[in-house]
């Protein structure tokens, strides 16, 4: 019988984990990889907030963004995307759609449009969860100067998809989880 070390969960991770559904989080370890090995992935954790993001030449990618309960509705969320939107770059994000059942997705879809987000309604992103259930997710996107066209919004979450949830898959997943062909399409 062989020994296996335990690692410790980064904390950041248990702090998604507990407010992030299970099918979106990204396998601790491929998320720890990510944070210490890719110089275009970024961590910003305060006592106010978590927030996870790819930083690409030409456009931001938000993975998680988590405010601290206790300072939810005090604009701590606004003024980190209003940080994040100083840069002049586009920024995309993922989001479940909203669900009647959920208040929650109610008020983060909210949250994003009164900080300037809009829907890119022309993409439709489906992905599968480790038990093969099929989830969507909404893209939403931010420009500083005007919309972006969905075939923008493809090519942006292509390379989310190959850099960020594909990041060394197959040591992690033993597949890969976000074939771009597979899980993006434009809809007609």
């Amino acid at each position: 019988m062989s020994i296996v070390k335990d690692v410790p969960v980064p904390s950041y991770y248990r702090k998604l984990a507990s407010y992030f559904p299970a099918h979106e989080m990204k396998h601790v370890r491929q998320l720890q990889a990510l944070v210490e090995d890719v110089p275009y992935y970024g961590l910003l954790e305060t006592r106010e907030y978590l927030v996870l993001y790819g930083d690409f030449s030409d456009f931001l990618f938000i993975d998680y963004l988590l405010v601290n309960r206790d300072q939810r509705g005090s604009g701590v969320g606004s003024r980190l995307l209003k940080q994040l939107q100083s840069r002049h770059v586009p920024i995309l994000l993922e989001v479940e759609p909203v669900d009647p059942n959920d208040v929650d997705t109610e008020k983060r879809r909210r949250f994003y449009e009164r900080n300037g987000f809009a829907m890119a309604h022309g993409v439709q992103y489906e992905r599968e969860d480790r038990h093969g259930e099929p989830y969507t997710m909404d893209l939403l996107y931010w420009s500083p100067s005007q919309k972006i066209s969905d075939d923008r919004v493809l090519r942006m979450m292509t390379t989310v998809c190959h850099r960020i949830h594909n990041y060394r898959a197959m040591q992690f997943y033993d597949r890969i989880p976000a074939q771009p062909e597979e899980v993006l399409s434009l809809v007609k």
